[in-house]
């Protein structure tokens, strides 16, 4: 549980620093700048002290990245300009976590325990309650649709992403060859750079910041919150994702990650002093309640598990 809780940190500053870089260079461009900046630190990590590009989960691996990385990013993209970040990230993160463990069910026959989907509802619900829209959206009912429909796509980017990556740990296991999260982040990271340069390459006029400053002078002024990004997000963000996929189910780590948003509340409170609404108050202490139930009920069956293999049951 700990590397999902680490996840849920690392993603909450990811999204400060993204939302800071995108003001200044732009949607496209922020991202394909924090993505190669964490490729290269990954390409560091996974060639020098991992496992590279080797293993025969690599395929795996390099398809959730581009599911992940590029198509649920892409789409996240979409969304954001139509139905603002608040619903966007709702929509993203509630509907990942059960989307994943249905896929995940069908596929892999992952199941779960009722205490774990009642206390993974339980994390949702209180998502929900912190991040719905505080007043009726001013956009009209096309707009809206299309990125709801956007919204959708990047929450199935992020549940195939996250049942892929537990595939590819399947197979590391099957064929005795492990791969520890900063690799298996960088192999995953490899697939979602060919996607994001492609995204950057047909949308980069869209976003683009509305001063007249040169795009020397914005990188300049970016760059620390691009590589601040790129730390919290694709590089230690990104490679504790991969180390709770490794040893959990993705419907039990979706639910925890989907608080994020709400520690992002929380951090944006004492950095950019953005006083949250009693609302989102209520809604992440919900949240955190679940979290720490899922956390109590996985110690608790490990437990009992321990104790009914010590007695030969």
């Amino acid at each position: 549980m700990l590397p999902s809780f680490l996840t849920t940190i690392f993603f909450s500053l990811s999204v400060i620093f993204a939302a800071r870089s995108s003001r200044v260079l732009g949607g496209p461009a922020a991202n394909l700048g924090r993505i190669a900046i964490g490729t290269v630190l990954l390409a560091i990590w996974a060639h020098g002290f991992g496992q590279g590009l080797r293993g025969a989960s690599f395929p795996w691996f390099f398809l959730s990245g581009i599911i992940g990385f590029g198509l649920g990013d892409i789409a996240l993209f979409g969304a954001l300009p139509r139905i603002g970040p608040r619903l966007s990230i709702l929509i993203t993160q509630c509907l990942a976590a059960p989307i994943a463990a249905l896929i995940e069910w069908l596929w892999l026959g992952t199941s779960l325990r009722p205490v774990d989907l009642a206390c993974a509802a339980v994390i949702l619900v209180g998502v929900a309650v912190a991040l719905a829209p505080d007043r009726g959206m001013e956009v009209d009912r096309r707009t809206f649709w299309i990125g709801a429909l956007f919204g959708l796509g990047s929450a199935l980017g992020q549940a195939g992403g996250a049942v892929l990556s537990r595939k590819a740990n399947a197979i590391a296991a099957l064929t005795h060859f492990p791969i520890d999260g900063g690799t298996a982040a960088y192999q995953r990271v490899t697939g979602g750079i060919l996607m994001t340069a492609l995204a950057f390459a047909l949308f980069r006029r869209a976003g683009q910041p509305a001063d007249d400053s040169t795009p020397r002078e914005r990188w300049r002024n970016a760059w620390p919150m691009v590589a601040a990004n790129a730390l919290a997000g694709p590089t230690i963000g990104v490679g504790c994702y991969q180390w709770a996929l490794r040893s959990t189910a993705s419907g039990i780590v979706l639910p925890i990650v989907a608080t994020s948003p709400l520690m992002t509340i929380v951090l944006s409170f004492f950095i950019d002093h953005l006083r949250p609404t009693r609302r989102a108050v209520l809604g992440g202490l919900l949240a955190v309640a679940g979290a720490i139930a899922l956390k109590d009920a996985q110690s608790d069956w490990w437990m009992f598990l321990s104790i009914r293999k010590l007695l030969n049951i």
